[in-house]
């Protein structure tokens, strides 16, 4: 991790001056980084999460200080009781990566059941962060919504401490994949209109070091706070910018003024990871000029360093370069029920191979599966698929993976993301490709001995009405290239590497 790793050696004392306090949407970008800070400087932390197993892989998991609780905000029930007994509360929810048009509605009906436990159990504080934007009608309506959220938390009587950030630059997060990804693969783009409007962007380290400095701050209560970094530059710029820290020739920008929000979030979901739905409202949000509009952040929390937009850029692209990324963007995906494969008509590709090398090296190879690996063979015809199921509104490949070898429950991988990880045992994936039915790609690995394993690999899909066993059948003449190649991909590489190891 980037932040000191306060987790190892004997359980450090709590501190009982530092009161408790409660995340929501720890499994987030955002979240997911607040949490290990708030453990590092010694804060008791509650997290309520709707899947405790998402968090499962975190090196923070086991602290002493840390509580998972398994909850929903939406149950007004249940958010009460979660927050009972702590005097702070992160509010980092939003649902805009799986309410689709109704996000909006979703996020005020949160926000209303936030508010009113947060009353009920006396709350000292309740930090949140929206979006910067000029006010007035022009607003967008995915910044409409953060600023109608910020209104409903003000409505109780716990005072709000209210970050407003515009684009946040970071390793992972949507906003810098959608750049990074234009830049790398367009050298000439016609660009909405938009792209010169002025912006000021900001370092995710110093929207983390705000989130958690105004704890120590009680002036910071009651207060809006417009937050950014050391520059203010048109979305242009920074596309110029990236493409220099890139290494790449200038980059040809023509802005015209007849591309929708929605044609240039399609065109966004074609060429970056970031889904067109996601896309969407950010794209809309460029509409919008979003520079601090008050000083109070360096009146009340005055940091010795704010990155410039080169080196925030710079930051983000080296943990990039070095697979070390906390959070991602696609971490906040919901991951559906397990299916009950025991009923109805389930078709199955079982195939299972004996393999020289030890359960562990084995299961690492297949952790390594998707993103920039492959499939180990075939992969012309899992692009193929890939490029298929962006065309239809599906995630396709370009999501890719936070880490080259590494995995985590939850996370996302191409177009599946991980249902089920046991260490060196089991890696089940859940398709979240467009097809007819529910898939799943299964490995089991079981020891024969200290340097031999068997390997069993299976597809599944149950099928959703004649058009699932359409397509079905429709595919099977592919799976013995397919499923066949990658597990001998995969019986060679555990191979060499075991061999390499023990030679």
């Amino acid at each position: 991790m980037r932040i000191s790793d306060p987790f190892l050696g004997p359980p450090p004392l709590i501190d009982q001056s530092k009161p408790k306090i409660l995340v929501t949407g720890a499994t987030g970008y955002i979240g997911g980084r607040i949490v290990p800070k708030l453990l590092e400087l010694g804060y008791p932390v509650r997290c309520l999460v709707r899947n405790p197993a998402k968090l499962e892989c975190r090196s923070w998991r086991n602290h002493p200080r840390l509580e998972v609780i398994e909850g929903n905000v939406r149950d007004q029930e249940s958010i009460t009781k979660t927050m009972a007994g702590c005097e702070i509360a992160y509010y980092l929810i939003h649902s805009m990566e799986s309410a689709g048009g109704d996000y909006a509605k979703k996020d005020r009906e949160l926000a209303e059941h936030f508010a009113r436990a947060a009353q009920a159990c006396g709350l000292k504080q309740i930090i949140y962060l929206g979006g910067l934007g000029e006010l007035g009608e022009g607003l967008s309506q995915h910044l409409s919504s953060r600023r109608e959220v910020e209104s409903i938390l003000n409505s109780s009587s716990v005072p709000v401490t209210a970050f407003r950030a515009a684009v946040i630059i970071g390793s992972g997060s949507a906003s810098f994949e959608i750049l990074r990804y234009l830049v790398q693969r367009l050298p000439v783009m016609v660009t909405p209109k938009w792209v010169q409007t002025e912006s000021q962007p900001i370092g995710v380290d110093n929207v983390i070091t705000y989130l958690t400095d105004c704890l120590e701050v009680p002036e910071t209560r009651g207060k809006t706070i417009d937050i950014g970094g050391a520059d203010v530059v048109r979305y242009e710029e920074l596309m110029r910018i990236m493409a220099r820290e890139l290494g790449l020739p200038k980059r040809w920008i023509f802005p015209v003024p007849v591309l929708t929000p929605r044609l240039s979030s399609l065109w966004i979901g074609l060429v970056t990871p970031v889904s067109s739905k996601i896309a969407r409202p950010l794209a809309e949000g460029l509409k919008n000029r979003t520079v601090c509009r008050n000083d109070l952040a360096q009146q009340l929390l005055p940091q010795e360093k704010l990155l410039t937009v080169t080196e925030a850029i710079h930051s983000a692209l080296n943990h990039t370069n070095e697979g070390d990324i906390e959070t991602n963007w696609s971490m906040a995906g919901k991951i559906p029920g397990d299916p009950d494969w025991a009923g109805g008509t389930v078709y199955r590709d079982e195939r299972t191979t004996d393999i020289e090398a030890d359960s562990e090296t084995a299961y690492r190879v297949i952790c390594t599966i998707g993103g920039k690996h492959g499939y180990w063979g075939s992969d012309y015809l899992w692009r193929f698929r890939g490029l298929l199921d962006q065309l239809i509104g599906g995630p396709g490949l370009r999501r890719g993976r936070r880490h080259p070898t590494h995995l985590r429950y939850g996370e996302a991988v191409d177009f599946w993301r991980v249902r089920k990880i046991v260490p060196f045992k089991q890696l089940t994936l859940y398709a979240e490709m467009w097809v007819p039915g529910d898939a799943e790609l299964d490995f089991t690995i079981e020891p024969i001995s200290d340097s031999k394993c068997r390997v069993t690999q299976t597809a599944r899909f149950r099928p959703r009405g004649l058009t699932g066993i359409l397509y079905w059948y429709s595919v099977a003449p592919l799976h013995h290239f397919v499923f066949q190649a990658m597990l001998n991909g995969i019986r060679r590489e555990s191979e060499e590497k075991f061999q390499t190891q023990t030679s």
